[in-house]
């Protein structure tokens, strides 16, 4: 094996601390050392990459460079300076919802490698990629075990049809349920806050072929909890089975589209089993899912965690200039659990989503656009 391929495979090679924490959860390769090697080499990296545990950033300084683009695509997400507009529709972007490229090769459609690229032009506060590597690696060292398992499930999912990526996702959301990292947050939250729920947190109109959902509990930001999810998947059951249901627009009541799970509930399951067949049977993403190309989201103010991932199913997202996007799971020692690791990559690639999700950070509805995360701005 070339020097170069000892080195990195030993890079990659994840270690364990004897509490089972991930003592190397990140590697880092710079881009540019590889501008010049021959393609063989690149492929054999790339080979290393695809199969690597640790969350793997590349660091571009330069400009891109086609010979690279097996690795980028192998790559958890490559961090660079600058990079060519994205080919697609308004705002260099494909619209709608994509393919999310797979563990390896070269990333579906028009957009080439584009995707795999996080320009640090595009994040919050614009930082250079020295800041910008140091924020992921601050976030990955507060959370190794949910960044590893993010990182590896968003490869799993970007080869799996709905169910499939479902089924892995709530897998890895259980799993991390009783891990140290989720039990850590709880304590930083401290007691939950039992508030009452708005009566019905879900109002549901017809107007001939058009279903309208509105989430509604804007005391709450429209909190995705339990009693909401229920009344969200009844509503969207009828758009399912009603064949005079032409379209459904599903938006947000009060000054934000859903603010995300209820923090209050999280921590309440007992049984990790239960929670698993919970979050295949009892999700609304996948009936989103199965009538896409008739629902359209609209959205405003803060669409966090469950209010982007189910949001991202649908066949369309209209997004006010306010609107933000953000999923925080693995800060709090989990992963996306309404769909995020299936939905998201499809509209953004595996690799910005990586970032989305192993950050934290807030996207503004510019950004989401110029992403294809939503496909148009409103007033």
């Amino acid at each position: 094996m070339p020097a170069e391929l000892s080195a990195l495979a030993g890079q990659l090679e994840l270690e364990l601390l004897p509490d089972g924490r991930p003592a190397n959860p990140l590697a880092v390769i710079e881009l540019d050392r590889w501008r010049d090697a021959p393609p063989g080499l690149i492929r054999d990296a790339a080979a290393l990459v695809a199969r690597a545990l640790p969350v793997t950033v590349c660091v571009l300084a330069g400009p891109p460079a086609v010979s690279m683009e097996p690795l980028i695509a192998a790559a958890t997400l490559t961090l660079t300076a600058r990079v060519a507009p994205d080919a697609g529709g308004a705002g260099g972007r494909a619209p709608g919802r994509q393919d999310a490229g797979g563990a390896g090769g070269r990333p579906p459609g028009q957009h080439g490698v584009t995707r795999a690229y996080v320009p640090v032009g595009d994040l919050p506060g614009s930082p250079d990629l020295g800041a910008a590597l140091s924020r992921l690696r601050a976030a990955v060292e507060r959370s190794p075990r949910a960044a590893v398992t993010c990182g590896q499930l968003l490869r799993q999912t970007a080869d799996l049809d709905t169910a499939g990526g479902l089924a892995a996702e709530a897998a890895a959301y259980s799993m991390l349920l009783g891990g140290p990292e989720f039990a850590r947050w709880l304590g930083e939250r401290g007691e939950p806050r039992h508030r009452a729920p708005s009566a019905e947190p879900v109002r549901v109109s017809r107007d001939g072929g058009r279903l309208r959902i509105v989430l509604d509990d804007p005391a709450r930001r429209n909190a995705f909890s339990a009693r909401l999810r229920e009344s969200l998947l009844d509503a969207l059951l009828v758009g399912a089975a009603d064949e005079t249901v032409e379209s459904v627009e599903l938006s947000g009541a009060g000054p934000a589209f859903c603010s995300g799970g209820d923090l209050d509930e999280f921590g309440a399951a007992s049984d990790l089993t239960a929670a698993y067949l919970v979050r295949l049977s009892r999700a609304p993403w996948r009936v989103i899912d199965a009538i896409a190309g008739k629902v359209t989201v609209m959205a405003h103010g803060a669409c966090i965690g469950a209010g982007i991932e189910m949001a991202a199913y649908a066949g369309r997202i209209a997004a006010t200039p306010d609107a933000f996007f953000a999923l925080p799971e693995v800060g709090m020692g989990l992963v996306p659990g309404a769909g995020g690791s299936v939905s998201v990559p499809r509209r953004i690639g595996r690799w910005r989503a990586a970032w989305l999700m192993l950050t934290g950070d807030r996207l503004p509805a510019a950004t989401a656009l110029r992403w294809g995360l939503v496909d148009e701005m409103v007033p």
